[in-house]
């Protein structure tokens, strides 16, 4: 009778133990989470991760807040999340940048893939070949058949070695076989400056960062990387249409958690980014930038990523890019 009680005493507490574990589990999130931004305040890194936080705020019930911890080209705050525990309550602006082009060009403090829980696809702007408007060339094949003509003599300006701007001209040598000459800057707008006062032909640009210069006529865009064209920029063909779908590319952007986190968390938060990124007052702000929704769960998203690494390496090779 004793051995009966102490076995229905066990089969009571399994059974309580197997009621709890689930509950435990669709607890979360219990406490506030954080996101960390490793580039700097008012780049899209940081305002794509804003507007997400905004509302899986509403959609959790807790507060997420973003938190900028820049440098190194994003390593320093991706490689703090990589270290974290994965609980699901410290996340990452994960990108292009970051977790592909940089890691392919100088060692990082981690493994792009293998150290991290890559959540969601946030997107990202497509980006615009553009040219000063004096070269006598009115669309992309003009381009081309002027810099096969004045081989070498053409030139092209960046916001720096390795940025994606640097690496979509660089493909776009490799696909139509010129010869255009790379000249990096320290940033976007001293590149774009230079276009503008004629010093360099082109440059790959986001229409965030050249837009203005474009619609004022200072520059000339010719292509652009979308996969199809923007609103508003209806008479700028994309790249793809033009013949050269390799060149189909944006900037993009995703959320990224350390190695190991709880799969029912991970489902979650793609789920409720996924919800975000449709928000109409999300979709007022994205869509100034070329910035479109997508449909990846976390594991087409890893796909996703994989290919890019892929994708890049050769374009990183060929450039002979070299990071600090």
């Amino acid at each position: 009778m004793r051995i009966n009680s102490i076995t229905m005493l066990g089969v009571t507490l399994l059974a309580t133990i197997a009621l709890v574990l689930p509950a435990v589990a669709q607890a979360w999130p219990t406490r506030p989470i954080k996101i960390i931004a490793p580039f700097a305040p008012g780049g899209t890194a940081d305002t794509l991760g804003r507007l997400v936080a905004i509302r899986l705020t509403e959609a959790l019930k807790q507060s997420v807040i973003v938190e900028n911890r820049t440098g190194a080209g994003g390593f320093i705050g991706s490689d703090l999340v990589a270290k974290a525990a994965p609980d699901g309550y410290t996340l990452v602006v994960s990108g292009i940048a970051s977790h592909v082009l940089a890691p392919e060009m100088s060692k990082a403090p981690f493994d792009p893939v293998r150290d991290f829980t890559h959540i969601a696809l946030l997107g990202g702007p497509p980006t615009a070949f553009i040219v000063n408007p004096n070269v006598p060339v009115k669309n992309l094949a003009e381009f081309i058949a002027l810099a096969r003509a004045k081989l070498g003599e053409l030139s092209y300006g960046s916001p720096g070695n390795g940025t994606h701007g640097h690496l979509v001209a660089e493909l776009l040598k490799l696909t139509t076989r010129i010869d255009i000459t790379h000249v990096p800057y320290k940033g976007a707008s001293m590149a774009l400056a230079d276009i503008i006062a004629g010093h360099v032909s082109a440059g790959a640009f986001t229409l965030t960062t050249a837009g203005t210069q474009v619609r004022a006529g200072k520059a000339r865009a010719l292509a652009s990387t979308g996969a199809k064209r923007l609103v508003d920029y209806p008479d700028l063909p994309t790249f793809a249409e033009l013949g050269y779908p390799a060149l189909t590319a944006i900037t993009w952007f995703s959320l990224s958690g350390p190695a190991g986190m709880p799969p029912d968390v991970v489902n979650q938060l793609n789920a409720e980014v996924r919800r975000a990124l449709v928000h109409p007052e999300t979709r007022e702000k994205t869509k100034i930038e070329g910035i479109e929704p997508n449909d990846m769960d976390p594991q087409q998203f890893l796909e996703f990523m994989r290919a890019e690494i892929v994708r890049w390496a050769p374009v990183i090779k060929a450039a002979n890019v070299k990071g600090g």
